[in-house]
């Protein structure tokens, strides 16, 4: 009942999403579960016209799983529930939503075709209207039948979705779209049915073009493949604007019931790929034949059919009569960056940068590489930055024999980039020059790969003035002083998250130079005198007021101490520590070879260590069972002890009794017995017995 005039709530509507595991049904499940219960509010200004929160239905999404996995604005999970209960948690929504886009989907189309059965044929016994939402594929449009014979290349109208015709593998997908649109219509209907044919999924970790975007990011291959010609038009929606598409008819409840969820993209596949190549990869592309897909486990059959789509669709019912803020409206070419941005954290692909500081022959290089070896991160270190820059400027020029691909501006400008390298060093007898080290390096730090993967920084910078040309934030450099001081002036797109400080004492790395090989120290410069110079020099910069560590932890970045004055030879405490304060790996992880080798490793470990504690256990079992022996020979020697002293001591008792015996009783008794002998009585006890009385009546 109403009290005060106030507005009750609306009743809470439940809202089922099948399969919240998958890619599209989870973040649908997400989407829809933003919509909240309203408010309770004392304002009571309803002057303004604009809809109150009261007005927004309040919605309680459950789904079923396969696994436990916690979905965001999920009230309710269901773990592989049966078909008695599925029944009765369908029986109970008020609306529910069937995802069935998945490329191979043929569990969920008989499961959706089970569910919208059992919704029908209860529908006479619901009290309010219920609905039921199909999300589909547009897969079921790519044998639409042309009007025009003559103009192809006219886009297909929503409106005109009757001629429609799927693709053989998405039969069962229209025969499931028809049946929804057969359920009845008008007012008195107690179930209304939405089919949603939507695009082609992109977004939030990908889907159907994650290989794409795994190709690009880990930079393995100079180019990314596009199977087949690429020039197909692809319809496409971001997978969260799919989400609210159907939150939008959750809603609103149009009068429609075929819709198309599409963005505004008019885009082939080739631009696709090659915008996500130019933002995320090596910036090529190159197209292999479809049956190369397939070869290289690259796609599915059903996935390579999906991505040869040629479809040019014209949808307006979204527009119209849905509104909501979209996340990728343009599509997915205008808003790659976002986009990338998506698929990082939602994969957690975060770049790892780490620093290495510390005096020469400590060991910064063989410790930089076990950590790139690791983390599967890139090696900068100033001489093989400088070798590598010069050995990619000469293949671009050389590239102009065999490939005409390559712009002839590109050319021309690794050739002077090159000459004006060659020229700095020569006119500095081989030494690179700050300013050349700081253009080098900064192109190094903002490459596809290390900002992708991350990068170990061995032995650079070595001063605070160079870390702060190299970290300095541009940004910044017009601001005032005050709001400068305010904030960390660093640049965090390239600057090192994880500083850390190898220690060692001079002995100690004195004794460890002495021990290389001649030509080995001389190729290091870690002659006496070089070494004995350079040591000297970071000892002196290590005791200026502000030092280059200084740099990080006045920025919050604080350095890590480590400790290198033992003979560790492989680093294995240092990388244990690095290891625990880092993480374990934020990538895709290593090849298929060294994901076998590392599992290959672990189970050996496994079994050493198994190994090692039967071990342990033999080795405590027998050393219990030898304590217990021994104890039990102690216990069998006190024991014989003690029977030989009792009977000692039973024999020193029983000694004053026997002599009364042997002079007041047996001779009595002797004689009576030697006379029972004799006579041979019936009863030899009683005649003892009056002979023992009689003798002693006399005596």
């Amino acid at each position: 009942m109403e009290e005060d005039g106030k507005k009750s709530p609306p009743p809470v509507q439940q809202i089922f999403v099948n399969d919240v595991h998958t890619y599209v049904s989870k973040h649908v499940a997400e989407i829809i579960g933003e919509i909240e219960a309203p408010d309770e509010s004392d304002d009571d200004d309803t002057g303004d016209e604009t809809p109150t929160p009261l007005d927004e239905p309040a919605f309680q999404v459950v789904g079923t799983s396969i696994n436990e996995e916690k979905v965001q604005n999920l009230h309710q999970l269901y773990v592989s529930p049966s078909r008695a209960e599925l029944q009765e948690l369908l029986l109970e929504c008020d609306v529910v939503v069937y995802c069935v886009t998945e490329s191979a989907a043929q569990q969920q189309i008989e499961e959706a075709t089970w569910a919208l059965a059992v919704l029908r044929d209860e529908m006479e016994n619901f009290k309010t209207r219920r609905y039921f939402i199909l999300v589909s594929t547009l897969m079921t449009w790519t044998n639409f039948r042309v009007s025009d014979p003559n103009n192809p290349v006219v886009p297909f109208l929503e409106e005109d979705f009757l001629r429609r015709r799927p693709h053989p593998k998405f039969r069962k997908h229209n025969e499931l779209e028809k049946l929804v649109l057969k359920l009845p219509r008008g007012k008195a209907s107690k179930l209304k049915g939405y089919v949603v044919c939507a695009g082609f999924q992109y977004g939030m970790g990908e889907n159907l073009f994650h290989y794409f975007f795994k190709v690009s990011w880990s930079m393995e291959e100079p180019k990314v493949p596009i199977f087949g010609s690429g020039e197909n038009f692809i319809p496409m929606i971001h997978v969260r604007d799919l989400g609210r598409v159907v939150q939008g008819i959750i809603k609103v409840k149009p009068s429609s019931r075929y819709i198309l969820a599409i963005d505004e993209s008019k885009n082939t596949l080739e631009e696709v790929v090659k915008t996500i190549s130019d933002v995320l990869g090596p910036e090529k592309i190159s197209k292999l034949l479809p049956e190369d897909a397939i070869r290289m486990n690259a796609f599915k059959p059903e996935e390579l059919d999906c991505l040869n789509v040629n479809l040019q669709v014209e949808a307006s019912i979204v527009s119209d009569s849905l509104t909501f803020d979209w996340t990728s409206e343009e599509g997915l070419v205008k808003n790659i960056k976002n986009i990338v941005k998506e698929y990082k954290l939602a994969r957690q692909l975060l770049p790892i940068k780490i620093c290495l500081i510390g005096p020469p022959a400590v060991g910064k290089t063989t410790l930089a590489m076990k950590l790139c070896q690791y983390y599967k991160l890139h090696y900068i270190n100033v001489k093989s930055m400088f070798d590598e820059k010069i050995t990619q400027l000469e293949t671009i020029i050389a590239t102009e024999e065999y490939e005409e691909e390559v712009a002839e501006e590109a050319q021309a400008a690794a050739h002077d980039q090159l000459e004006y390298i060659q020229r700095t060093l020569e006119d500095n007898e081989g030494v690179v020059t700050e300013d050349l080290i700081f253009e080098v390096l900064r192109e190094k730090l903002y490459s596809k790969g290390s900002m992708n993967q991350g990068f170990v920084l061995d032995g650079f910078p070595e001063t605070l003035d160079q870390a702060k040309m190299v970290f300095a934030d541009e940004s910044q450099e017009n601001q005032d002083v005050d709001v400068l001081s305010k904030m960390p002036r660093y640049n965090k797109s390239v600057t090192p998250e994880y500083i850390f400080s190898l220690e060692a004492p001079d002995d100690f790395l004195f004794k460890r130079v002495q021990e290389l090989p001649e030509c080995v120290a001389e190729k290091m410069r870690y002659t006496q005198d070089e070494f004995k110079s350079r040591l000297g020099a970071y000892r002196q910069r290590c005791r200026a007021p502000v030092t280059l560590l200084d740099f990080f932890d006045h920025r919050e970045l604080h350095p890590e101490y480590l400790d290198i004055s033992s003979d560790d030879s492989e680093y294995t405490s240092s990388m244990k520590k690095i290891i625990e304060i880092i993480g374990e790996p934020k990538n895709y992880g290593g090849t298929p070879e060294e994901q076998a080798e590392q599992k290959r490793r672990k189970e050996e470990e496994r079994k050493q260590k198994l190994a090692a504690e039967a071990a342990e256990r033999k080795e405590r079992k027998a050393a219990t069972l030898a304590e217990m022996t021994g104890h039990y020979e102690d216990w069998k020697k006190n024991l014989g002890m003690v029977v030989e002293q009792e009977s000692e001591m039973l024999e020193a008792k029983a000694l004053p009794l026997r002599n009364y015996l042997m002079k007041y009783v047996m001779p009595s008794l002797g004689e009576a017995m030697l006379e029972c002998s004799k006579v041979k009585p019936e009863d030899p006890v009683d005649f003892l017995a009056e002979h023992l009385l009689r003798n002693s009546t006399e005596d």
